[in-house]
Order: structure tokens, then sequence, then C-alpha cells
């Protein structure tokens, strides 16, 4: 038997998601009689405790006693039981500063932690994700910037709305002038936002249509990393060779930043890649963005305007280019309103959390029974015994064990 716990979550601000709803976790447990759940008391969860209790599952105060710890967001060190198996996303693979201290508590506690940033298939595609909520309330958001910035429309938020196909109605509401967005990635982030730019009837071109062409309508164009990645030696784009080494590329961005009036930044960035624009860019005369959406929100990452996470309550503030400082939102039109929750897919919670539960039970869970045979939790376990494991040795520097 192994025992599953469903711990609360800790961070602040809370996050209301959770890696198996009530009706998984009992599915779980009825289709895999090796598998126990129980259900650590929260009452911050989008499901109330009395939903998972009354489909027979244990709630109470502690789940120390399970062998498996799942969560969300990452665990505040305090609340971390040594010696167990957690999985939740940790945010250190990248060597983030800010969580520096928690991959060595981890560690210290001889914890096993399997991070579901890394659980992939054999071809190195992510299993599991929130990816496609945070780009529908992060595209969706970006377009209540705009209005907002420019007076427009007034909408309700995504966390007001009850589930997506209420969203749904509201993002049909929108009504733009002719503007140009610009929308960077490929993935589920990006396939997300366009379910909201298609639902709200704005019209998708292609990049040459988009730097060449005006428009009577608002329209968007998605753009893959080809599109704004020039080799340094002039040689073609090569998608794997920029996966594999993207400090062999040059950034090409700007001249899409001359025709955009809003930005959606949805494409994972690594930090060897070029930025799509550097401060210095802001002044360039022709830089025409006003709203960045970024949903990646890589502090002083590829966008050096997001220089801090917003929250849920309290969602954007501007970017002063002049000063090159923060300044309050919507205090000046010249100024570049930034939207950078983090935590996007809480918005969502009900309907994010159902997507990752099943995909969860679908690909991996099963696999602590089965044996991993392609080491999908093998390439997604940061720390074993409190130990890095071979894969990621490359944190023991971050983590200060050199």
């Amino acid at each position: 038997m192994i025992k599953i716990g469903l711990i609360k979550e800790g961070k602040v601000p809370p996050d209301r998601r959770v890696p198996l709803t009530p009706e998984q976790a009992r599915y779980l447990t009825d289709t895999y009689p090796e598998f126990e759940v129980c259900v650590q008391s929260s009452d911050l969860r989008c499901f109330a405790d009395d939903e998972y209790h009354q489909l027979g599952l244990p709630v109470k105060d502690s789940v120390a006693d399970c062998d498996i710890l799942l969560g969300v967001k990452e665990v505040p060190i305090p609340q971390l039981v040594a010696n167990k198996t957690y999985m939740f996303f940790s945010h250190t693979i990248k060597e983030q500063p800010y969580n520096r201290n928690l991959l060595r508590a981890i560690l210290e506690k001889n914890i096993t932690l399997i991070d579901y940033e890394v659980l992939t298939d054999n071809n190195g595609h992510r299993i599991v994700a929130f990816g496609r909520y945070a780009g529908i309330v992060g595209a969706y958001n970006g377009l209540l910037t705009y209005g907002k910035k420019f007076g427009l429309f007034e909408l309700r938020r995504a966390y007001q709305c009850f589930d997506l196909a209420d969203l749904r109605n509201e993002f049909a509401k929108i009504k733009l002038p002719p503007i140009k967005i610009a929308l960077t990635g490929g993935g589920r982030v990006a396939h997300g936002a366009m379910e909201v730019l298609d639902g709200a009837g704005i019209r998708k071109v292609t990049p040459d249509e988009y730097l060449h062409k005006e428009f009577a309508e608002a329209v968007y164009v998605q753009l893959q990393s080809r599109d704004y990645h020039k080799h340094k030696e002039g040689k073609p784009f090569n998608k794997e060779e920029f996966h594999r080494h993207p400090e062999r590329y040059t950034g090409d961005f700007l001249r899409y930043a001359h025709h955009t009036d809003l930005l959606i930044a949805g494409a994972y960035w690594d930090p060897r890649a070029p930025v799509l624009f550097t401060l210095d860019d802001l002044n360039d005369p022709h830089f025409r963005i006003k709203v960045i959406a970024d949903i990646t929100c890589d502090i002083e990452g590829s966008i050096p305007t997001t220089i801090r996470p917003t929250t849920i309550a309290d969602p954007v503030y501007d970017y002063d280019p002049r000063q090159r400082s923060e300044a309050p939102a919507y205090s000046a039109r010249e100024n570049i309103t930034v939207m950078a929750i983090d935590n996007l897919p809480n918005e969502l919670p009900r309907d994010a959390s159902h997507d990752f539960g099943q995909e969860l039970i679908n690909r991996v869970l099963p696999l602590f029974l089965s044996g991993d045979e392609e080491k999908v939790l093998e390439r997604a376990t940061i720390t074993r015994q409190g130990k890095l494991t071979e894969h990621y040795a490359y944190l023991a520097g971050y983590a200060g064990l050199q």
C-alpha cells in the first residue's frame, strides 16, 4: 500500500489549486487498490474538505504519515516533513535565487523531490502542466489590461467567473480597435492564449503580414522561436540547435516591437538565450508596445520590464522607460503597463486542477506501481534521499554543496 497525501498549500499568496480533485482521488483509489489517498484539511482549496469527505476520503490535520506528499506550489521550509517523497513545482532547476534555501532544506531533511516541471516523455515533452490555463488567463488579463489602460471596456476578472465556460462568455464581449498583438510561443501556454484571442474574434495573421500590412481590425501573430532569432554566424535557424545551444543565436524581436501594441509572452525562456528587447530599446522612437502580459514571469529575464511578479489581487504595474523604474498602474499612457501574475491558473482553479489531475492519473501516478520503465519519474527526481541526482548535479553550487 502506497499512501498519498494531498497537502495544504502554504505559500503566500495562497494557491487554491489541487493536484487531484475529489472525484479523481476517489477514482485513483478505486482503480488502483494499492493506493490510499488522504487529504490534509484546508480552508483555501477550490474544493472544500467536505467534497473529499463525502466521497469517503479521509480528511485530517496532518498527512505526515503518508509516503508521497502531493502539492502544487513550493512548500514553505518549516512545513517540509523529513524523509518523505514530495511532488510539487519547486522552481529550482533554473537556479532561481529566491528558492535556494528551499533546495538546501530539502537536501538537509533527506527528502526525495520529484518536480512536475521536469516530468517528460522520451521525446522531452512535458507530461503534466498548468500551461493551458496560464495561457487562457494570461491572454485574457492582457486584453483586459489593454482595455482598461485606454478606456475601452471593463469586464469581469477571470477569478470572478465561475469556470472556463463562464469566462468564454466574457471574452466574447471584447471589442478592440485595429491594434496588433504579438504572442510568443508554441506550446500549451500559447495554445491556451489562442483560445482567448480566437474566442474574442481577433484575426490571426502571418509574421510577414504582421510586419508589412495594416489592418482595419485587431489582429494577432503567433511567433515561434525561428521568427525572432537569428544565428550569429548567419546559418539557417535550426530548432534542435537552438534548444541545445541558444547562446549561438541573437535576438531579432525588435522589428516586431515596432508593430506591436500588446505583447503576450508565452514562450519558455532559457537564460542562455537572447532577451526579447533591452531597456535601451525602449527609447527607440519606433518601439510601440504599451501593454505586456508576461505569462512566463521570468523576473529580469527575457522581458526586462518584468522586474517583479504581480498578484491576482494587484495584477499590474507601470514601467516608466524614461526613469527605468516602476510607476503606479495606469499612471501614464507613455508607460508600459505590465501584467506578470505568477500563478495565473489560480484564477480558474477548478478547471485547471481537473485537467492537471487527469494527466497525473493517466501518465504519472501509476508509474509508482509499474516500475517506471521509461524513467519518467527518474528524470524528474531532483533529489533522492537528501542528495542531488546525477542529472541535477549542476545544482550543487546553487545549493551550497561546493
